[in-house]
């Protein structure tokens, strides 16, 4: 088994922002896991499959191989042998991604790979469920968070530089109900795992919560 660092939290805390970070300063490789339910979202709808039933959804997914290359410092997700990295952030795959994300044979799926990648390299990982059922023995386990106002405030921020317009007070509805979505999920729900170290960055720069998070992995 490589060394892993286990990075789970709610949407908009940064998970992703700080795993690269950390990845980079620590020389890891940061597996993206929402990537690669991207991919398998992909997938499934290149294959016009019914992603309500769950059946068919189970039948198909299997014959998805997804895995996470480096290409010079990019990161790219292989499905079936192609680089679907184009494909991954449209506004479908972003819509459906959490429907197809919620059936247990596509986490159980992605866990075996995901578990596979952890084995194969030094690596660090984020998602919801990874110090929890990915990687229940990480050498280092993170639970990342902050309150849902600051989230709601940076993903407004973020989308006001795109020049999206946005309403605030909606972006702070939509993130809460994806936690209650996450938590109250029947498979592999959000939660804190017992020997997660709890990082709120409600009031740290990112700066400040990586360097954090590599005293961690340095002790």
């Amino acid at each position: 088994m490589g060394y892993n660092v286990a990075i789970d939290g709610p949407a908009g805390a940064g998970k992703s922002t700080i795993a690269r970070a950390v990845a980079g300063r620590l020389g890891l490789i940061y597996v993206d896991t929402g990537a690669m339910y991207r991919a398998i979202t992909v997938f499934l709808l290149r294959k016009h499959v019914d992603l309500s039933d769950e059946k068919a959804v189970a039948a198909q997914c299997n014959e998805a191989d997804i895995t996470i290359r480096y290409q010079g410092n990019q990161q790219v997700v292989i499905l079936n042998g192609e680089n679907v990295n184009p494909f991954l952030r449209t506004e479908e795959v972003s819509r459906l991604t959490s429907v197809v994300s919620a059936q247990s044979a596509v986490r159980e799926k992605l866990r075996s790979l995901q578990i596979r990648l952890a084995a194969e390299s030094d690596c660090i990982m984020d998602g919801r469920d990874i110090g929890t059922c990915v990687l229940p023995h990480a050498d280092v386990k993170i639970y990342l968070t902050a309150s849902s106002a600051v989230r709601a405030k940076r993903r407004y921020e973020e989308q006001a530089a795109r020049g999206i317009v946005c309403d605030l007070k909606q972006i702070q509805a939509d993130i809460e109900e994806r936690d209650y979505r996450d938590m109250h999920r029947e498979v592999a729900p959000l939660v804190q795992a017992s020997d997660a170290v709890l990082v709120d960055t409600s009031e740290m720069t990112i700066e400040e919560v990586t360097e954090h998070i590599i005293s961690l992995c340095r002790r």
